[in-house]
């Protein structure tokens, strides 16, 4: 299932992504601002409009930030949200990453797997972005299609570091009061 996120979409997403998803985001980047590395390049796949990335900014400026999202819309919406601390946004596919091997320490996605059209296809081309030793957190609903990326991770023999673990996350949001963090380490 692809969902696109385009024109009034995009603005939609914007405000509630800023407006009333804020506390779960703060939620994700205390959890990743914990666990990335010093001066880490950390990748966002599935940006939407960047939140997560600007809240991560707040906590650890030594990070370098970039976001991937399929629309252009919501690249535009990450960019102008970044604009006051730093990190980039660029149109691209998590099948198809416009970004150099090796480059990213650390690799996120918030509430973005369960619409990838295909997840399987997606773990070479996030592996190859992954530099040796780093590390994949995956947060999402219980029903996103964890298995398929761990099944297509052992078939290709990526993020073979540790078995991959899945632990439940508070949101902090009443009619989602759970997601789940799925970990994966190259």
């Amino acid at each position: 299932m692809h969902v696109s996120f385009d024109g009034r979409r995009s603005r939609i997403y914007d405000f509630a992504a800023r407006r009333l998803l804020r506390g779960f985001y703060r939620r994700l980047a205390d959890d990743i601002a914990a666990t990335a590395p010093q001066g880490a390049a950390v990748l966002d796949v599935g940006t939407g409009p960047g939140v997560l990335l600007v809240e991560l900014a707040r906590r650890r400026p030594d990070l370098q930030l970039t976001g991937v999202d399929l629309s252009a819309d919501m690249v535009s919406a990450a960019t102008r949200n970044l604009r006051d601390v730093g990190g980039t946004a660029k149109v691209g596919s998590v099948t198809d990453l416009p970004l150099p091997d090796g480059s990213f320490d650390l690799i996120v996605s918030a509430l973005s797997l369960h619409h990838w059209e295909n997840p399987e296809a997606a773990v070479p081309d996030l592996a190859r972005v992954l530099r040796p030793g780093g590390r994949l957190l995956v947060y999402d609903f219980r029903f996103a299609p964890f298995d398929a990326l761990a099944r297509a991770a052992r078939e290709g023999a990526h993020f073979t570091a540790q078995a991959p673990e899945r632990t439940p996350v508070r949101t902090g949001i009443v009619f989602l009061p759970r997601c789940y963090r799925y970990v994966m380490a190259g």
